[in-house]
């Protein structure tokens, strides 16, 4: 999708309305997802799905998940319908939520806290880098070739791991996370200078992505300094 510039156009109240719409709905989309997670949690349901998707190949999971995902994000972008772009953005938020299951479950087992540390290190985190976007007007797109062959290079080491059996590691774990910060940048970025304004349902998607990134692989790497 081709991302209209607004730098010449300067910023507006229509574009000031745009990144509010933006950051209301990636808020409404975090709590969300812990609404979520709460009641998968509380009713008993987690464990269930835990159980199976521990049981299951990795590569099965991230393949399945990364298709929908791409699917949901895609209509969220193209499709001019608002429901369905709200539908897109709820799928999504659904999709991550039963994602994060196994890792919560093995987090609440094993790493007491750590759950609470993850979320909060990356609430502040993403406050920060939002920030210093924000505060700077700078224009982060150059970040997007980096994004895009940094993330086919990590799923290629997944990918190699699943396949022969190594653990990819701590280092790669603070590696990922800040290729999560830089996605970040990059995502507000696009929400400040170029996303059309009519696009802040697939705009709060985009970070939404982001920000369950950095808060996976935080988790990952508390979880990895308990053992």
């Amino acid at each position: 999708m081709e991302l209209a510039s607004t730098q010449q156009q300067g910023y507006g109240p229509a574009r000031e309305r745009f990144i509010s719409k933006t950051f209301n709905h990636l808020g409404a989309a975090l709590l969300a997802f812990v609404a979520i997670e709460v009641i998968l949690f509380k009713s008993g349901v987690a464990e269930g799905i835990a159980k199976t998707m521990l049981g299951l190949p990795w590569l099965l999971i991230i393949g399945a998940f990364t298709l929908l995902g791409w699917l949901a994000s895609r209509t969220a972008h193209t499709v001019e319908s608002l429901p369905v772009q709200y539908a897109a953005l709820g799928a999504y938020i659904f999709l991550e939520s039963i994602f994060f299951v196994p890792m919560f479950y093995i987090a609440d087992k094993f790493a007491p806290g750590a759950i609470a540390n993850a979320g909060l290190i990356t609430v502040l985190g993403t406050i920060g880098l939002v920030a210093i976007v924000y505060t700077s007007r700078k224009d982060f797109s150059f970040l997007g070739a980096i994004l895009k062959w940094g993330g086919l290079l990590a799923l290629a080491l997944i990918v190699c791991s699943a396949i022969f059996g190594f653990k990819l590691g701590i280092f790669f774990d603070v590696v990922m996370i800040g290729f999560a910060g830089a996605a970040i940048l990059y995502d507000t970025s696009n929400v400040i200078h170029h996303y059309p304004e009519d696009r802040y349902v697939g705009a709060a998607l985009e970070l939404f992505a982001s920000v369950a990134l950095m808060l996976w692989y935080v988790l990952r790497l508390l979880i990895s300094l308990r053992d």
